[in-house]
């Protein structure tokens, strides 16, 4: 499975929410799970309990930092029996142009 995702705090007065992202992507990166981070959000390969796990304890930690308020935006992309979805899906496409794209 895939799951996109975007967490971040919006209790806090700052344009800046970089330093809680940045400690929701330290408990991603030490989960072990496959990831990539983006500009505008993170991509993690996992099972749904495993991931939501990490999720929860990302969420849990913005709430113990004083957070009132916490937006998560997911998605998620379930296909059976496929693994490795995470560069496996850049490849099918580079395959299809002949090409490497930018990643």
């Amino acid at each position: 499975m895939l799951f996109q995702v975007s967490m971040f705090p919006t209790s806090k007065g700052s344009a800046s929410v970089s330093e809680d992202v940045a400690r929701v992507i330290d408990i991603i990166d030490k989960s072990g799970l496959p990831y990539k981070l983006t500009a505008m959000s993170t991509i993690i390969e996992g099972d749904w309990e495993t991931v939501m796990a990490v999720l929860n304890k990302a969420r849990r930690m913005l709430r113990r930092r004083g957070h009132e308020r916490i937006y998560m935006a997911l998605t998620m992309d379930d296909r059976k029996g496929v693994k490795n979805r995470l560069t496996g899906k850049i490849k099918s496409v580079e395959k299809q142009l002949g090409r490497e794209v930018n990643k």
